[in-house]
């Protein structure tokens, strides 16, 4: 990231992960933690001291980053795990988010929700990318056309057999004039 390989012995995992946030690929709100305590997780494992009212301005304008606000804001003690699953998924993101991070990584996160949770998590994605390099893993090549700018392939050889890059392009050429054939054919449904 910004020309340093992450995985190097030199480079401090706790550092990285004040600048990356990341979404799984199935909502994880802690489910000992009210709604306001999972937001501002990532913020005291930082070891940021704030006031009672930074505190609640953060778990405020991070809510409502993650289009969540107005429909928790009356019940914030509650626990973050009596969320509807879509909820529970913008929370997370509300979490990840309230730490300010340069990047976004998000692992399917539409992949265990409904089609109405998937589009608000789909429009959450159009809005925040305005504030965050997102990075998101998606099998769905629909969902890849609707919410990315730039568009990845990665293919194995093989089980057991290590990933690797076989384009990268604007999405639009990827999903009309991909240049290789293994693009292609996943596209297209032929093989995956």
């Amino acid at each position: 990231m910004d020309g340093i390989n992450l995985y190097d012995s030199g480079v401090d995992p706790v550092a990285v992960r004040r600048h990356v946030g990341m979404v799984f690929q199935r909502p994880n709100p802690f489910p000992t933690m009210s709604i306001a305590e999972n937001v501002l997780a990532g913020v005291k494992l930082n070891n940021k001291r704030m006031s009672r009212g930074d505190a609640d301005d953060l778990v405020e304008g991070s809510l409502r980053g993650a289009n969540l606000w107005d429909e928790v804001k009356d019940r914030l003690d509650k626990p973050g795990s009596s969320l509807s699953g879509g909820q529970q998924q913008r929370l997370c993101i509300a979490r990840a988010i309230a730490i300010k991070p340069d990047v976004l990584l998000m692992d399917e996160p539409c992949s265990a929700l409904d089609p109405i949770s998937t589009l608000a998590i789909e429009d959450l994605i159009q809005e925040l990318k305005n504030d965050y390099t997102i990075v998101i893993v998606t099998h769905n090549m629909q969902q890849a056309a609707r919410v990315s700018d730039r568009t990845a392939f990665f293919n194995i050889a093989g089980t057991g057999k290590p990933g690797k890059l076989i384009e990268m392009n604007d999405t639009p050429v990827m999903f009309s004039t991909p240049s290789e054939k293994a693009t292609e054919d996943y596209i297209s449904g032929r093989f995956g």
